[in-house]
């Protein structure tokens, strides 16, 4: 469906570490970091799209965290949603919301909710019943 993301970020070796923590537990691996123009991505090994893509913004001005944008991935289990958000945190994410279920969503939806160093709000949800 996607090509690729884009993540917006003001501090690259800031926000290189801690995505750089966050990926591997979700099953990405690093495509390419390039330090010299502040971006990187990552990618699941068995498919060459989409990409997750962080970088300084192109038109040269601070990237800032959109109101009502949110970046979500899909854990394979509640275990990996609570890993996940445990390492964002300890990374220096600020929690939005910690894991459990949102049966407002649908009855087996489990999730967790924190914004990264630069603002920028992500989740990391399982849809499976437990």
């Amino acid at each position: 469906m996607f090509s690729h993301l884009c993540i917006g970020i003001n501090d690259f070796d800031r926000a290189f570490d801690f995505y750089s923590a966050i990926t591997p537990p979700l099953g990405l691996e690093l495509k390419f970091c390039d330090s010299e123009r502040s971006w990187a991505s990552w990618q699941t090994p068995e498919a060459p799209r989409p990409l997750l893509v962080i970088g300084k913004p192109f038109d040269g001005k601070a990237a800032t965290a959109g109101n009502g944008q949110m970046v979500a991935w899909l854990a394979n289990s509640r275990a990996q949603v609570e890993h996940v958000y445990r390492v964002a945190l300890e990374q220096g994410a600020t929690c939005e919301g910690p894991p459990g279920l949102r049966p407002y969503y649908h009855e087996h939806y489990f999730g967790a909710y924190f914004r990264d160093p630069d603002g920028n709000k992500l989740c990391v949800c399982c849809h499976q019943p437990e």
